[in-house]
């Protein structure tokens, strides 16, 4: 049950709080007073979106809340509250949710939903006219939702299957027509057989070879100057024999004759230093052996327009996709194995499901039946579920096609008329009756608040009493928040609330209040028309409540 509910900043409503009975409660109110507004809060509350140009001008944010009491049950057995606030950020059009002061996902107060309110409304009334919501229908009374949830695991099953195998089936193709491509490319890495980072290997390789070769030859060099038979030794040898003679006929040369013999031991040593030097530099790498590696490992980068990393990647692709075009096949039949058996499965379902689904329809059409005579209509109202045929799987071979048995709803509201269907011969006033009996029983195994938006549309005359009377009896078993213009109905509130629309300072509210008393009188000579005939009719209305 809605026990309270406040709104603030919301359109016209700057700030709103009504506090709900069991029983009937009322709206009512001049056209385009706001009283939309509430019910769009209450929808906010249980997850549907609200546009952010309905916060009201000049606030950040608006603001719904609500305080809903559960009934006991077989898991909780004491009666709870529950409590749902949701924010609308005008800025940025975000909302946050929350329960029982706590953050919570829009999926789990969706799930609630359907535990908390029903909603009918005229929108309501033209899905009515839907084949597919005539089957939801009568689908919302099977007493075996497994089945509903295990058709609708089978049909994803099999969607998933079928589009694994569109997709397997479709790289199949492109690949075989790429396949000769994908075979010579192959060949050619082959043949070269690159290996990761060869080419970089093999190029730093290459550098030190060369700087090996450019050393011998400075080496060769340093010991031709110094070594050969015309060398800077040979020619030193003899500066100091020269000079050592020269010292002994005249002593002032002898520092310079110990100078070159120094200098000529000095590169003697240097001398043999570069001849092991020689030897230790001997590299038996064949230079031209790694040019031509290098050469072909260019042409296969030219050839395939590709780095040598980029080169070893296409190979492994390469590997995949033939050894892919290998197995496919098995795949396939896999695929094949597992789709038979799931259609066999989801036929087993729908066996079930379709006999479970004819069997229902009887027991509802009589029901709804009953609650149509019980709105005003003849004795002899008529109310059946066609069924048609509607294949989910074509079948293969050595199993049959899956087929579903759906409902469309037909009826006869007067004697002497064949059986048709809703949209043909509906009218407004009868959808509003028709849907009022279809949400009667849907409430009738639940205790949620039923929410009633001027479905009475249409409806007048005697027809209106029958409605009255029917809201009055679903009254007795739950709470119903009703908005019509109707004083008829209205009069049978157990709380009536009056919504207005004020303009105060340049500024435009909208206001809710309970009333009654003189004031509800009051109310109701307006829905009834207004003066002296609408007082009166208000006054004999509040009499006979």
């Amino acid at each position: 049950m809605l026990e309270l509910l406040r709104i603030q900043n919301l359109a016209l409503i700057e700030d709103m709080e009504l506090e709900f009975s069991s029983g009937l409660n009322v709206l009512s109110g001049e056209t385009g007073a706001g009283k939309s507004f509430i019910l769009k809060a209450i929808n906010f509350l249980l997850g549907e979106r609200m546009d952010a140009g309905l916060v009201r001008p000049g606030a950040d944010k608006a603001v719904a809340e609500a305080l809903f009491t559960l009934p006991p049950n077989k898991e909780n057995p004491e009666e709870r509250e529950l409590i749902i606030r949701r924010e609308l950020a005008g800025e940025t059009g975000r909302s946050r949710l929350y329960l029982n002061n706590a953050l919570a996902s829009q999926e789990i107060v969706r799930d609630l939903r359907g535990k908390l309110i029903i909603h009918a409304s005229q929108h309501g009334q033209q899905k009515l006219l839907q084949p597919a919501f005539q089957a939801q229908i009568l689908d919302s009374f099977l007493d075996r939702p497994d089945l509903l949830e295990a058709r609708e695991e089978k049909l994803k099953t099999l969607r998933e299957i079928a589009l694994k195998r569109a997709e397997m089936e479709k790289k199949v193709a492109e690949l075989e027509e790429r396949r000769d491509v994908l075979e010579f490319q192959q060949k050619q890495i082959d043949i070269v057989a690159p290996l990761p980072g060869e080419d970089d290997e093999l190029e730093e390789r290459r550098q030190g070879l060369k700087q090996q070769e450019e050393l011998r030859e400075y080496l060769d060099r340093v010991q031709e100057v110094l070594l050969d038979s015309e060398g800077l030794l040979n020619s030193l040898g003899e500066l100091d024999s020269s000079l050592a003679a020269l010292a002994q006929i005249l002593p002032e040369y002898r520092d310079d004759s110990d100078e070159v013999a120094a200098a000529r031991s000095y590169l003697s040593e240097l001398a043999v230093r570069i001849r092991r030097q020689g030897m230790e530099h001997v590299d038996e790498d064949d230079i031209e052996a790694i040019d031509a590696r290098l050469f072909k490992l260019s042409q296969l980068k030219r050839s395939l327009r590709r780095s040598l990393p980029e080169i070893l990647d296409l190979k492994q692709e390469i590997e995949d996709n033939l050894s892919f075009l290998d197995a496919c096949g098995l795949d396939l039949t896999a695929l094949d194995r597992e789709e038979r058996s799931m259609a066999e499965s989801l036929g087993q379902t729908l066996n079930e499901l379709n006999s479970l689904r004819r069997k229902k329809a009887e027991e509802l059409a009589e029901e709804l039946m009953t609650s149509l005579r019980h709105l005003g209509f003849s004795e002899q109202v008529g109310v059946e579920f066609a069924f048609s045929e509607a294949q989910l799987h074509p079948g293969g071979e050595g199993f049959p096609p899956c087929i579903e048995d759906r409902a469309r709803m037909l009826w006869r509201p007067n004697p002497g008329q064949p059986m048709q269907p809703l949209d043909k011969i509906a009218s407004g006033g009868e959808l509003s009756r028709f849907l009022l009996a279809v949400v009667g029983l849907m409430a009738r195994d639940e205790s949620p608040t039923l929410i009633f938006d001027e479905v009475d549309s249409g409806v007048g005359g005697l027809t209106l009493n029958h409605v009255s009377d029917r809201l009055k009896k679903l009254a007795g078993t739950h709470q119903l928040l009703l908005i019509t213009h109707w004083p008829q109905l209205a009069a049978r509130a157990d709380r009536h609330f009056h919504v207005v629309k004020e303009v105060v300072d340049g500024q435009t509210y909208t206001r809710c209040s309970r009333i009654a008393g003189n004031n509800r009188i009051e109310e109701l000579a307006r829905m009834a028309g207004g003066g002296p005939e609408g007082l009166s009719l208000a006054m004999q209305l509040a009499e006979q409540r």
